[in-house]
């Protein structure tokens, strides 16, 4: 007679073991009707499970992260379906979900293509329509070896031979194609409502370039056709705001092959890094930041005894002098070290901030770089705390307080937090990791903030409190983050003198707002798809004369704006007052100051905006004194 308890707490009691299907009945129809899987004691499971005994039970629909989960799941069994249907000769591989979507890799004859793609997902809404019921089942491991053998299924009769003799294996079945899967599974491909294959790509079998290449069929599955349509609209957008394009239209940027990884960076572009890097040198200087500047190459014998050689020794560029070992650094904790220890400290030295804007290479594999969001050579606003144990909670707590004013301002206000904690492989006692998660969980228990954990994911030094936001098209990138050092001073030999008058080694808090310069601004170049707010634009205004009889005026009113701070530019061409108009939008420039006959009389400008909303006639100071409050304010755009 199990006993099921709900997560309102109520229960639920049953006179002979039941499935979850019925347990969903039993709450109600419309609940059995959508739910798509079930959770018993935290494990996701299929609707056909049966409860044997109690058990704390929930039932997951398409409205639960996990239910989108388990529809992209099946998603990639339909696809191995209907590929299998089409062309029998293919043989399945592997099919997981990821980030908004699935891919299953297939090995076949001849390249698949966008027209096989059509007919692929055709099939795929053809079997879905006949709403299947997926049934599990369950194989010895040997006897699962022979039925694929049979099928002629070798990728997949490999991957069971690599599962330790003796276990059990769990196949699904809808129709008449059956794939191994642990699961679970939506109940019948009814479910799979909303689904859209996307591009095909080639991978080696199982990641590989010894072995053969089979070809990827990626895809992405929605509880609801808005929601994929609201998801392909997303990529549209994401497309038109690709950093690499606008910086390509706003001369921003470009990379070359010649530096594979490393920035050009274009005036107007260094423009806008200077403005997001004098920010954060304010940023650093009102918050008790000292800023300092440490070599690029440093030798081998440091980054063995930070243990940064034996971790990231793959990643570093090296080079050697007079027979000896040299890294570009590839980030900067060891060598702030080397900063603190330069004399002794007391305990009422500490906090202390030492900040940086610190260059740092590591020699990522060209496969992964990506314009400027992923790159070999990159900045970051990098800064350690040196303080005593007792000041690490309260260094943490103002440190959120600041990264989440810093993202407001450069318009970013949802932030999503996960807490890290200890890796299998690292350095430190689990006692000093106890102190090290407890504090970074008091800090964020103490602002009241909702976290996601990480088990295991922490550096291999300590553990550390990621911060992501969300920008315009709800696209998450994490910057920010906060690590808690118990080890490395230690190693470093960092020591202060305690009020006791014994020496002990300081907490380190390594701290990050926005990460890497170059990903953060390309993430500012998509948030707002080069439409910068004032205070960012690299340039801020343009002043448009009409005919040459303007030209002096015009001068003289950039040249007074520009004494202000602003950043402007005086187009005195003889051109058409329409195609200045136009151009200038077209480079995104915030503002455009326009001067004719008439404002030359009256002494005044015409301000429009950059989308096109005319503003009216100002006089010279009211005019200025408006753009010199919106850049003070940082007024974000919409």
């Amino acid at each position: 007679m199990p006993v099921v308890t709900l997560p309102d707490g109520s229960k639920r009691e049953f006179d002979r073991a039941v499935t979850l299907r019925q347990v969903a009945e039993s709450i109600g129809a419309g609940l059995a009707r959508a739910a798509v899987a079930g959770k018993v004691d935290g494990r996701l499971v299929d609707l056909s499970f049966i409860l044997q005994s109690d058990a704390a039970v929930a039932i997951v629909t398409p409205r639960d992260a996990e239910g989108v989960e388990v529809i992209r799941h099946s998603a990639a069994h339909l696809l191995a379906q209907a590929v299998k249907s089409l062309y029998p000769n293919a043989q399945v591989t592997i099919g997981p979900v990821i980030e908004d979507g699935f891919y299953y890799d297939f090995a076949f004859e001849r390249p698949f293509t966008p027209d096989d793609l059509l007919a692929i997902e055709k099939k795929m809404e053809e079997l879905a329509a006949q709403n299947m019921e997926v049934q599990r089942s369950e194989l010895p491991r040997d006897e699962a070896i022979l039925f694929f053998r049979s099928l002629g299924e070798d990728y997949k009769a490999e991957i069971i031979e690599s599962i330790p003799a003796g276990e059990t294996l769990s196949l699904y079945t809808q129709g008449g194609f059956t794939d191994l899967c642990r699961g679970p599974h939506v109940p019948d491909t009814g479910k799979l409502k909303a689904f859209k294959l996307m591009k095909i790509a080639g991978s080696y079998w199982r990641g590989d370039s010894n072995n053969a290449m089979l070809q990827r069929i990626y895809g992405t599955a929605w509880a609801e056709k808005k929601d994929l349509k609201d998801y392909l609209h997303r990529l549209e957008e994401a497309e038109k705001r690709d950093h690499r394009k606008i910086a390509k239209t706003l001369s921003l940027f470009h990379l070359q092959e010649e530096a594979p990884g490393m920035v050009f960076w274009h005036p107007a572009g260094w423009t806008l890094w200077q403005t997001v890097e004098q920010y954060m040198r304010e940023v650093f200087r009102d918050n008790g930041y000292q800023e300092i500047k440490t070599p690029l190459i440093v030798g081998r014998s440091l980054w063995e005894k930070s243990g940064h050689w034996d971790k990231f020794q793959d990643q570093m560029f090296t080079t050697a002098s007079e027979e000896r070992d040299f890294a570009i650094k590839p980030m900067n904790c060891p060598c702030h070290i080397q900063v603190y220890n330069q004399g002794l400290k007391s305990y009422r030295d500490l906090p202390l901030r030492l900040a940086e804007f610190g260059s740092c290479h590591r020699n990522e594999l060209s496969g992964v770089l990506h314009g400027i969001m992923r790159v070999r050579g990159f900045t970051q606003d990098d800064a350690h705390i040196f303080c005593t144990e007792e000041q690490v909670q309260a260094e943490v707590s103002d440190f959120i307080d600041l990264l989440h004013r810093v993202y407001a301002d450069f318009g970013f206000n949802q932030v999503l937090v996960k807490l890290s904690t200890r890796p299998e492989k690292r350095v430190g006692s689990d006692e000093v990791w106890d102190k090290a998660e407890a504090a970074l969980q008091m800090a964020l228990d103490s602002k009241g903030l909702d976290f996601d954990l990480q088990p295991g994911e922490g550096a291999f030094y300590g553990p550390k409190i990621e911060f992501s936001l969300k920008d315009c098209l709800n696209r998450v990138w994490q910057c920010g983050t906060i690590q808690v050092d118990f080890s490395m001073p230690e190693r470093l030999g960092a020591v202060y003198v305690a009020e006791s008058g014994a020496k002990q080694s300081p907490v380190m808090l390594h701290r990050a707002i926005l990460g890497s310069m170059e990903r953060f601004i390309g993430i500012l170049i998509e948030h707002y798809a080069g439409y910068f707010p004032l205070w960012l634009a690299p340039t801020q205004v343009a002043v448009i004369n009409i005919t040459d009889r303007q030209a002096d005026y015009a001068q003289a009113i950039a040249n007074e704006l520009s004494s202000k701070g602003l950043r402007i530019k005086t187009d005195l061409r003889n051109e058409k007052i329409g195609f200045k108009i136009r151009e200038h939008s077209m480079h995104r420039i915030p503002y455009l100051l326009i001067v004719g006959d008439k404002e030359v009389e009256a002494q005044t400008v015409t301000l429009r905006r950059q989308n096109g909303a005319d503003l009216g006639s100002f006089n010279l100071s009211d005019a200025g004194q408006m753009l010199i409050n919106e850049v003070a304010n940082r007024v974000a755009n919409a």
